[in-house]
């Protein structure tokens, strides 16, 4: 089989009409494992109500890129979770028309992808449906959804075996963030998880049914209720409103608000966390000049919004990297923050007491409280204090235990071990953990020893993510980091996140030789783990060719070289690919790895290198072949 460049589909690169979109037609098939087709085309949302196709809400993934579909008889590679998507959804004898962004969007041309941005919220709120795709079933998944599933038909609270759900709930699609405004802009969800689906509405009663306990994972809740609240809304959910400037928008709440709420999700671009939230943000982006543009950075994003929310007279400083601004400018502390109460009935609400300071007593400590839009204070000094309705904030607005997290997160040991032994700040345990978690993910060893100095932390509790602190340093490469968990005897050096990611994997794909070898050493960790693509730590390391990791991995007799991921490629297969040299030599001198193993298309490592031009390669692997 001989195969050719991908030439590029005209459908994709042909420039869209002001306020259209593409549409994908995918083609029935009555075998379920034939390769997939379908075809492109394009469609004004100029109607009032709905249109018929359905807008799929999944999770990228991985940025490789290892299968491919045929559109209009042009090849297009894709990611694993949306092919797996697309696979499920394709019907046995009728053609289904769906969005979805990788696809109908140039993702080539950011000026396109700035524009189709400002639409997605219009996009999911005029389909007649959204496909949530949870992924591929695995872990009981299918028993967890029927089990809400009864849940939200029964009258009393059924038992239910919580470790078969909440490995569920920890999936990636909860954690991301544009995930939001999909469900947000939704008029009805479905949830599909492998060939098992069930409605939005029944699935968030379900939950509510079941109330779960979420004792394993404590910062969980605040994803799950963030999003079902959302989905749940989607059946009385009315016409979406007009922001000022004759945008599409949800008009849920002011962006700075928004922010607050939603800023701890995930985003493979930094720039999403703002773009995200736009399309259900009561402000007006084009006046803010925050529209979506993908040709500036994150710092000067961050910095636009930072000077909408506070002013514009405000000094910021921003860095491309980080999620972390250096804000200067005039203010005076007005009270602190007394109370905080959830709303029983609102889970996007909390009720904060605050006490107004009193100009007499200037010997206590406040926490400094802005308001956007606040009603005016005068009158306020004949009552000290006050009861406020805010949004529920994404962190505790009482106590000042972020200035802990922000001291350990950037290894500020003098102030980390000042504040822990002054006794003047209010610690809980949940607080000392998130310092920790911070610590250990930037390689802050003295922070991360004084934390677990306390006894107050455990090393081998997981965040909302799954992952624990020695998981989040050896994904990073902190070595020493990582030694000093290992050393307390507590930390798991084995588990797995959301992803089905281990510290080893992580540690592998990101070439940190010296972690992967004391993970190894440990003989607690598994090297021939397979995450939810069945792709292994040498899958990885090959694929990014790591070689030292790669040659690691070999000495350890325990993985399996001819091991396939779910689209059929193995760890040679990677290497070739992507013209990895070292790497190839080191699997082939094993004399163990299969050279006519062959994806689920039906091609080998050869083919692959062939095809990339890497000549090497090619001739590394044909030499081999003809001496076999």
């Amino acid at each position: 089989m001989t195969l050719t460049a991908t030439v590029k589909n005209p459908h994709l690169n042909s420039c869209l009409s002001p306020g259209g979109i593409r549409l994908l037609q995918l083609l029935p098939h009555g075998n379920k494992h034939a390769p997939i087709q379908c075809r492109l085309f394009c469609t004004l949302l100029d109607s009032e109500g709905t249109r018929p196709y359905e807008a799929l809400s999944y999770v990228w993934g991985s940025e490789d890129k290892p299968r491919s579909i045929s559109i209009d008889e042009y090849d297009l590679a894709i990611g694993t979770n949306l092919y797996a998507a697309l696979l499920h959804l394709r019907d046995r004898s009728i053609e289904r028309t769906i969005w979805t962004d990788a696809i109908c969007i140039n993702q080539e041309d950011p000026e396109e992808k700035g524009q189709q941005v400002q639409s997605m919220a219009k996009i999911y709120a005029k389909a007649s449906r959204v496909i949530v795709w949870l992924g591929e079933a695995a872990a009981g998944s299918d028993q967890a959804l029927e089990e809400i599933r009864s849940a939200a038909e029964l009258s009393t609270k059924p038992s239910v075996n919580e470790t078969g759900i909440l490995p569920l709930l920890q999936r990636p699609w909860f954690q991301r963030i544009w995930v939001l405004q999909e469900a947000a802009a939704a008029r009805h969800v479905l949830i599909k998880c492998g060939s098992t689906e069930i409605d939005g509405f029944a699935f968030c009663s379900g939950l509510n049914a079941l109330n779960l306990s979420y004792e394993p994972c404590p910062n969980l809740p605040a994803l799950i209720r963030s999003v079902t609240y959302l989905i749940r809304g989607a059946i009385f959910r009315p016409r979406c409103a007009t922001g000022r400037s004759g945008s599409f928008s949800l008009n849920i709440r002011p962006l700075c608000e928004l922010v607050e709420m939603y800023y701890t999700r995930r985003a493979t671009d930094l720039r999403d966390k703002v773009y995200a939230l736009l399309g259900m943000s009561s402000d007006d982006p084009t006046a803010a000049k925050l529209s979506p543009d993908y040709t500036i950075s994150w710092g000067e994003l961050f910095k636009k919004l930072i000077h909408f929310v506070l002013s514009e007279l405000m000094s910021v400083d921003t860095w491309d990297d980080k999620e972390i601004a250096v804000i200067k400018g005039k203010g005076c502390i007005l009270g602190e923050v007394s109370s905080v109460e959830k709303d029983p009935v609102w889970e996007d609400t909390q009720h904060v007491g605050i006490s107004w300071k009193d100009p007499v007593w200037e010997d206590t400590q406040h926490v400094g409280i802005s308001w956007k839009n606040a009603p005016s204070h005068s009158g306020v000094k004949e009552a000290w204090n006050s009861r406020w309705t805010f949004q529920t904030s994404v962190k505790s607005v009482q106590g000042q235990w972020t200035l802990l997290c922000l001291a350990a997160g950037n290894g500020y040991k003098t102030l980390v071990k000042l504040l822990l032994n002054t006794g003047k700040v209010d610690f809980y345990a949940k607080e000392l953990q998130t310092a920790l978690w911070l610590a250990g993910e930037n390689g802050h060893e003295a922070v991360v020893k004084l934390l677990l100095d306390t006894g107050k932390v455990d090393p081998d509790i997981t965040d909302g993510y799954g992952q624990t602190a020695l998981w989040l340093a050896g994904e990073k490469g902190h070595e020493a980091v990582v030694k000093l968990l290992l050393d307390t005897g507590k930390a798991d050096p084995d588990i797995t996140d959301g992803y089905g990611w281990t510290a080893l994997y992580l540690a592998a794909g990101n070439g940190h030789k010296a972690v992967v070898k004391l993970l190894l050493d440990t003989g607690k960790v598994n090297p021939d783990a397979k995450d939810r693509e069945r792709r292994t730590a040498l899958w990885l390391a090959a694929a990014k060719g790591h070689e030292a990791v790669v040659k690691l991995l070999l000495d350890t007799g325990k993985v399996d070289l001819d091991a396939k991921d779910t689209g059929g490629q193995t760890a040679l297969y990677q290497a070739a690919k992507n013209g990895h040299e070292a790497v190839v030599k080191l699997l082939l001198d094993t004399g163990k790895v299969d050279l006519d193993a062959k994806d689920r298309e039906g091609r080998t490592a050869l083919q692959w290198a062939e095809k990339n031009g890497h000549e090497t390669v090619v001739k590394l692997l044909q030499s081999t072949m003809y001496f076999l």
